[in-house]
Parts: structure tokens; sequence; C-alpha cells
């Protein structure tokens, strides 16, 4: 055994090997995203069972071979246990570490996305804000880590900043009064524009300090849902369960 290492991070998935261990994905502030076994996680009074879980997040000792880590002591500074007693937020969770867990590579620097991975959970766990207002925050911030989020300060075709009442999809972003009149293109009112605007530029601590109206909000998921579908090439599992729901719980509420 080589010598151990310490990584801050949480864990992302987690999934069972052989009878007894598991083998956990952790998004980890040193070595990006890694692949670890926790040996004997599955087995009663393991000091890494409890750390070998979903949402686990703190310090991590490892030693490194040649495929993957082993975990081989834990300190979990947080559970989200909270979080996890609130089934609809457990499943927002989840969607949000299967995004992360898209965009992230080993050894690459994934300290954003790691950040913005745990103030959303927290604001999820907090319920000051709508999930549907902190999922769509999420989505759109993690784009812009990953560098592939829509220009919305200038218009795409004559480069002008005012007047911007449309988003163009395939474009990859806003248009000018005049420049949209021309595109099919999505309207965009100045309240959901300066949205966009606050969550691509905010520091990650000051995303989940503000709401908006349910007109707003509808728009942001409008454009989010017909972005997200034109630049991502996955189905996430998550994401199917919820929207899942959420169709059936509309449902129910109209029929009463």
């Amino acid at each position: 055994m080589g010598q151990t290492i310490v990584l801050t991070g949480m864990v992302l998935s987690a999934v069972p090997v052989g009878e007894c261990d598991k083998r956990i994905v952790l998004l980890t502030k040193e070595r990006g995203k890694i692949s670890a076994f926790a040996r004997g996680a599955r087995r009663p009074g393991s000091q890494v069972m409890a750390a070998s879980s979903p949402f686990a997040f703190g310090q991590f000792e490892a030693y490194e071979g040649r495929s993957s880590y082993t975990v081989v002591k834990a300190d979990i500074s947080n559970y989200f246990r909270e979080l996890t007693q609130d089934l609809e937020g457990t499943y927002y969770g989840f969607y949000f570490m299967e995004v992360a867990d898209y965009y992230s590579r080993e050894n690459a620097d994934e300290v954003p996305m790691l950040k913005l991975l745990y103030q959303s959970l927290r604001a999820l766990e907090s319920r000051k804000l709508a999930n549907r207002l902190v999922r769509r925050i999420f989505e759109l911030r993690a784009m812009v880590i990953n560098g592939e989020y829509p220009n919305v300060f200038s218009c795409l075709k004559c480069k002008k900043e005012g007047k911007l009442t449309y988003f163009h999809v395939k474009s990859g972003g806003t248009l000018c009064e005049d420049c949209g009149r021309r595109e099919h293109a999505l309207e965009l009112d100045e309240s959901t524009l300066y949205t966009l605007q606050y969550i691509i530029t905010a520091r990650i601590e000051k995303l989940y300090t503000f709401t908006v109206s349910q007109e707003v909000l509808k728009k942001l998921e409008q454009i989010m849902n017909e972005y997200m579908a034109f630049y991502i090439d996955r189905k996430f599992h998550a994401l199917q369960v919820l929207e899942e729901n959420e169709g059936f719980a509309y449902l129910i509420g109209n029929s009463i």
C-alpha cells in the first residue's frame, strides 16, 4: 500500500461491489472527479459506511492505485440529512450530482463545480427558494463553468447591447428587437434577461439570494429546457423521475 493522500470532496454516486465493498465516484478539490473503492463499506460497523453514501461531503483519506483509489478513512462534515428526508429534494439533489458527474473530469480543476454543487444542495435543504428556481440556477451556472453558456449581454447579430428582447436557442443567446423579429426566437422580457445575466455573473455564494415571479420562472424554465435539449446529449435519470412525479402531481391537483 502506498502513501495516503487527503482529498476534500463529495460522493456523487455509489454502487455495491462484491459482498461488502462499494465503488464510489468522488468530486474532489485536489484531483477532480475520481473513482474509488470503499473496502468493507457495506459491513456493519465499517468506518467508511456512512462516508460512502451519496451527498457525503468532507475529507477522504485514500491511497492511489494504478486505475483507481481506495478510501481507508473519512471525516464527513455534512451528510445533508435534512435534504435526504425530503423525497422531492432528494431527487433534485441526485439530478444535480448527475449533472456534476457529466461535466467533471479527472485531474481537472473542479473546484467551481464542487462549490456550486455544495451551495445548491444547501439551497435545496434550506427551502428558502422554490426547488424549481434552484434547479434552473444550478443548470445555467453549471453550463457557465463548462464554458457553453449563452451570450445574454449583446445581440448575436448586430452586437448592440440594448433592447435584447429575444432569445435564440440555436445561435446561443440574445437578439435585439430589430434582429429578433426576423428569426424564430423566444420573446424575452427585461426581468428574465436580468435573471439570466445575474446567474451567469454572480459569485457562487450569492447565487441563491434572490427570488423571481412565477412569470419569470416559467420563461426561465422554457429557455433552459430548450437550451439544454439542444446542447446536452444525455438523459438524466433523476430528472426523468422528477418530471414524471411533477406531471402526476399536476394531474392530481387539477382533478380535485
